[in-house]
Order: structure tokens, then sequence, then C-alpha cells
């Protein structure tokens, strides 16, 4: 896994690697100044591209002079522009300006008080070396004059570590017209909480990793709530299968899905817990869809509902080891009354999407009610319904913590990055699907993938993360074949066992 650390903790790894390497700070500075610099010539790789530079007066700014002192040594000509408004740098970055103001081939200013803007075309990469990880305020004054004057160019911007302006996690209180908007940030070592979140796609634009070799151990020791799953998490998640296990060593799932006129969510979700692992699924359908149901995903079977057209009636659970609840159920009052007391009887574990969350968001009592190991699955309106409102991602996903840990379940908060809430706050992030999944019948999709894997006995936690990773890269093995626009929830149903046989196959 990659840990992803509040920037408060950025400081202390540096602070370690500086002391236990042992490194000076001003060697660690240049070891992360050449990463950047490699990263910009591998983009720019001709000598006359156009670099602007902006170096603001703390360690950022230092690494902002380094970086420009590399760039001339290997044949370019940068400006630069160090802004220094209260005559004060801090040691490594006044090291810097001393090593870089001798430097044939730089055009070098520094900048007290009067600021005379170059002019910046398309032709220009402007790198935004202002301020790092460490700002706890929005910026204002001069700094953020420059900010501005920057995002009215038309130039290509950099920004070394983040965005100048932006704040590592909570950007609830920022000013937004005060933030650089990068076409790439450049991260040193580690993600920033702040890049997950899509209010802020404009200013970090693309994100990159750059190691800059911080101690491994202390980041191992350093204990954070966040991380980004990686490959190699996933392939020891996955269980093997004996040669002589039968259909009964992997589970019963029930799913409870599909109305009159939404038949098509109960065959999504039945297609993905079939195409999972799952041993036997029975899907619980209205009259008006067992036709469907059982012609469509011939492998399920079905229990009828008492009603022509709903769910209508809480249904015996004791015979599964998994129920999927929601998909397409609708909100008529029967339906209602179903899904509660479907929960009140319930002591299997469920997963609970889309009208299910729907009805606990106008029942909240409900939330402590809910059987040990279930999962929920909130898309962001979602959520809100179930918390309240919530202001922007970080605030949603720190009610999405508080809400694990009150009802004692996990939490599958989906977006860009859908995040895995456990019930003791831990939040671990998926890195795999993509923008072609926005479309109607995806979160059935993973509905049917969760159910599969609780029924197979995965700890709830970790089918979370494999049933949200393996969705991911079927949407990426769908995107390859049928491209974004023109993919359908339905490929992702095919493309799961492809996505499940190249887990088993790494």
């Amino acid at each position: 896994m990659m840990k992803i650390f509040p920037t408060s903790s950025i400081k202390q790894l540096d602070a370690y690697t500086i002391e236990h390497e042992p490194i000076a700070s001003i060697d660690l500075m240049e070891r992360a100044a050449q990463a950047l610099t490699d990263a910009l010539i591998t983009r720019w790789n001709t000598p006359s591209t156009p670099f602007v530079i902006f170096a603001g007066p703390g360690n950022n700014g230092g690494d902002a002079l380094a970086v420009a002192r590399l760039l001339a040594e290997r044949g370019y000509r940068p400006a630069v522009y160090l802004f220094n408004p209260q005559g004060h740098l801090s040691d490594d970055c006044q090291t810097n300006r001393e090593r870089l103001v001798t430097m044939q081939g730089v055009d070098f200013h520094e900048v007290s008080t009067q600021f005379s803007p170059p002019q910046l075309t398309a032709a220009h990469v402007v790198v935004d070396g202002l301020f790092g990880s460490g700002l706890n305020k929005p910026l204002g004054g001069g700094f953020a004059a420059v900010v501005k004057y920057i995002n009215a160019s038309s130039a290509q911007v950099v920004a070394i570590d983040v965005p100048s302006g932006l704040m590592g996690e909570d950007n609830s209180y920022n000013i937004q017209a005060h933030i650089i908007r990068a076409d790439l940030t450049l991260s040193l070592q580690l993600p920033k909480l702040a890049f997950l979140f899509p209010e802020n796609a404009p200013y970090v634009g693309k994100w990159q990793l750059l190691d800059i070799g911080l101690s491994a151990q202390a980041m191992e020791e350093t204990d954070t709530d966040y991380a980004l799953t990686e490959d190699d998490d996933i392939l020891t998640l996955l269980k093997p299968r004996d040669k002589f296990a039968h259909k009964g060593n992997f589970g019963r799932a029930l799913l409870i899905a599909g109305s009159q006129g939404m038949a098509g969510a109960s065959v999504l979700a039945a297609k993905a817990c079939l195409r999972s692992g799952v041993g036997l699924l029975t899907v619980h359908v209205p009259f008006c869809n067992n036709f469907i149901v059982q012609t469509a995903v011939p492998e399920a079977m079905t229990e009828l509902d008492y009603s022509e057209t709903c769910f209508s009636e809480a249904t015996d659970t004791d015979d599964y080891q998994a129920i999927g609840m929601g998909p397409g159920l609708g909100t008529r009052p029967e339906t209602v009354e179903a899904v509660l007391q479907q929960l009140d009887d319930c002591q299997t574990p469920m997963v609970l999407d889309a009208d299910a969350l729907n009805i606990l968001g106008e029942h909240r009592e409900y939330l402590g009610r809910l059987p040990q190991g279930s999962i929920l699955t909130p898309h962001p309106k979602e959520l809100e319904r179930l918390v309240g409102k919530c202001r922007n991602s970080y605030e949603r996903l720190d009610k999405a913590r508080q809400l694990a840990r009150s009802a004692g379940v996990h939490i599958v908060l989906k977006g860009a990055y859908s995040a895995v809430i456990t019930p003791e706050g831990k939040c671990w992030f998926n890195p795999t699907g993509n923008p072609g999944m926005a479309t109607g019948g995806s979160g059935d999709v993973l509905t049917g993938v969760l159910t599969a894997l609780l029924a197979q006995g995965y700890e709830p936690g970790i089918a979370a993360r494999l049933g949200v990773y393996i969705h991911g890269v079927a949407g990426d093995i769908a995107r390859k074949r049928y491209g974004m626009t023109g993919m359908t929830a339905g490929d992702l149903v095919q493309a799961l066992p492809l996505a499940w046989q190249a887990l088993e196959e790494a």
C-alpha cells in the first residue's frame, strides 16, 4: 500500500530521513531537485524551452531555485523570480539562492517590493515553487496577485509538490481564486489527500510521484488513516481455490433487487455476483420480473415476492452467507416497510446500495441495527442523505468515517478514487477504473461483486477493497475494448471474468 500522510507529518518524515540516513537537509533538497529536473526534462527535452520559475521564500522556493540551477547546467536558460518581501529566506532557500545567482544563462530577479511580471505565452512553462505542503491559510496580498497572474496566462504550469495555495487536506475555507491551477503536479514521494478529491482537479491537474528517498522505515512506522491501494496489496487478498472444492464451499447469496420497470438492476447485479465466484445465487424478485431474470440469468434461482410489482415483504435469510439489497427496488410504501423489516430480521452480512440506502436516509434510526459485517456503497448524494449536506469531499469523507464508526459498518464511498472506509476510520482509496464507468448500472454491478465476495467468506474490509479494485479493473478492460463513451454496465459484467483471470495469473 501507499500511505497518504497529512501534511503535518511530512516535516517529520523529512526530519527522520535527515537524522537517520543521515543526510544534510540541503542535500535532501538537492536530491528532490534532481528528481524534479529529470521529470521536467523528460517532458520538455529541448533546451530552448522557455522555463519561468516562481520561487517563494521557504523550502518550496529552495526546491525551485535548485531546479533552475540544474536546468541551467543542462543547457536551458530559465527566468527566475524569487519572492522575498520580508527580506528573509529559509536557510536552504538562501543557500540555493547563493548557488544560483552566480550561474551563467539564468535570468534572475529577486522581488522584494515591486513585481514587473514577465510576459507568459502558450510556449512558456511556468514552474510553481511559491508555497508547498506546509501552507495552513489562504494566500493573500501580493502572492495572491501572482497566482492570479499565472492562472490568467496561457502558459503550461507545473507545480512543485503541491499547487501553491492548495491545502494538503481540508480546503473548506480556502479561496479558490488564490490557488495555482497546475497542468501537472510533481508530488514529492507521496500523494496528498487533496489530490483525490474531484473539486481539486482544476488545481492539481495530472499528478506524478517522484521518489526522493525519504526513509522507508519512517514511512512504515508513522501511522496514518489513509492509504492508496496498490496492485501488490490485492494479490495477497485473493483466496486460492482448492482442487477438491465444490459449489457449497463458495457460499449462498441472496439478492433482493428490482421492481416493475427496473428488472435490469437485478439482472446486472445477479450476473456480476455469478461472475465473481459465488457458489449459489438466489434473486428475490416480484412476479413481473421473474421471467426476465430466469431468462437473462439462467444460472441463478429466483424467489418470488408476494407482490406482482415490487419488494413488499421481508424474506428468510438464515440459509445465506450474504445478502445484497437495493438495486432497482424503488421506494413504494410497501417496499420501505419491507426493507426496514428485513433490516430488523436479518443477522446475515448485507451489501446495501441504491434504494436501500435512500430508505435508510429517511429512517436513520435503523443505521444502528445493521447486521455485523455489512457494507454500504453510497455515491456522494446517497451518503448525504445518510449524514446530511457536505460542503466538499473532505467533509464528506470525514462524515462517512464517523458513520462507519457509529454504525460499525464498512462504507464504500464511490467516486474516481472510491474510498473503502472501515469501522475504525481507516480509508483505502482505490486506483482502478475510469470515467466510462459513470453510467447507469455500474453500482448494481459492484453490489453483485461485493455480495459474492461476502458469501465466499471474505472479511468485509477485504471484500470491499478487493471488490472495488476488480470492479475498476473490469472497467479498464471495457474501456480498452469499447472506449469510455460507448461503455455500458453490461460491458463491466462481460469484463469481470477477464479481470479475475488477470488477478489469478498475476
